[in-house]
């Protein structure tokens, strides 16, 4: 039995392979088939509910002594840091610009098809034994709310069996190596059968040629796509994906430090609520939590309900500390930030530096 010849395999299945399954006529392979947007709800979706709002807004101020700790081991980590203004520098002034985070989370399930296949192992044959099950009706065990998973589920009743499209069902492939046939010309002889002194090459052995060792001379390697079975399970893939959608909101302070710092810490949780679907923060001191919380939780809502399913909402206040630490250090004021929990210090103005080389 012959094999395609090498580099006319065809490079994607074609689209006759597939059969058409109602309900799953944009699945296409590979692709994907976009997208499934969940059906209307029966009755009507629960509209959401405020949720309690009873902070507790005290939070203790850092001592002196806790400031120095955590500056003279920012000083300590530097390479190029005397931790001398760090240890000796006289603290004049601390002052608080506490901020809050307000952080929005959004768990949504979202599903899309595409064909998918296989070799063919004798698996069980399905389709057309009855109707395939649509995308939201197929069960999916669901992960702990708020971690993103993905499953990949094979839908009932598309499983069928066709010929490999890659080796056009001869279960073998060219190989390449060699263009099929099996041997290429000698290195040493380059061809010719003698060696430079005219005596027989003993690499070929005079033949000029030699076994292709990709291929072990066979001129023909195992298809890799149905592994040498000739023929492909063909099935329609379910590919259920759960996302935790998360936006936080930093509110502005006047301190100096800028927002991006406070990425890499954590605050102090004042205020915490999970429910189906949240209902803006009222009642919060600050307006502009407020106003970030109405603004997230609408577009939250109106954006993941049009492609996903949203499973759960969860939105966290949290409180930052942070402290303006001003000090005099050889005659002249500087200022560095400790802030979050981590107790995380920003010093752009260290004034005790020295550029190091590696020689």
């Amino acid at each position: 039995m012959s094999t395609p010849a090498a580099g006319n395999a065809p490079s994607a299945p074609p689209a006759s392979m597939f059969d058409n399954v109602p309900g799953y006529e944009g699945t296409v392979a590979g692709g994907g088939g976009g997208y499934l947007p969940p059906p209307m709800p029966t009755v009507p979706m629960p509209k959401p509910e405020p949720g309690p709002l009873q902070p507790n807004w005290h939070i203790p101020s850092i001592t002196e002594d806790a400031a120095r700790e955590a500056f003279v081991g920012y000083a300590s980590s530097k390479c190029c840091y005397s931790t001398g203004p760090a240890k000796d520098g006289v603290i004049t002034s601390m002052e608080p610009f506490n901020t809050y985070r307000y952080r929005l989370e959004t768990f949504t399930e979202s599903r899309s098809t595409e064909w998918s296949h296989e070799p063919y192992t004798n698996q069980p044959v399905d389709a057309s034994i009855q109707p395939a099950p649509g995308p939201w009706e197929i069960l999916a065990q669901t992960p702990t709310f708020f971690q993103d998973n993905t499953q990949n589920i094979r839908v009932p009743y598309t499983s069928s069996v066709k010929p490999c499209h890659e080796c056009l069902g001869m279960g073998r492939m060219p190989c390449k190596e060699c263009a099929g046939c099996g041997s290429k010309v000698c290195w040493v002889c380059n061809g010719s059968g003698f060696r430079h002194d005219n005596n027989r090459c003993t690499h070929c052995s005079g033949r000029g040629r030699e076994n292709c060792l990709r291929c072990s001379g066979h001129g023909s390697k195992e298809c890799s796509l149905c592994r040498g079975r000739r023929q492909l399970l063909v099935f329609i893939n379910l590919k259920v994906q759960w996302t935790n959608n998360k936006e936080d909101f930093v509110v502005e302070q006047s301190g100096g430090l800028k927002v991006e710092n406070f990425s890499k810490v954590s605050g102090r949780e004042m205020f915490k609520d999970s429910q189906y679907m949240l209902y803006p923060v009222m009642g919060f001191p600050d307006p502009a939590v407020a106003q970030a919380s109405e603004r997230l939780v609408r577009e939250h809502q109106s954006r993941f309900s049009q492609t996903a399913r949203i499973l759960q909402q969860r939105h966290t206040i949290e409180l930052i500390p942070v402290t303006r630490v001003t000090y005099a250090w050889k005659g002249k004021t500087h200022v560095y930030f400790v802030y979050g929990n981590e107790m995380n210090v920003n010093a752009d103005d260290y004034p005790a530096t020295c550029c190091c080389s590696v020689m």
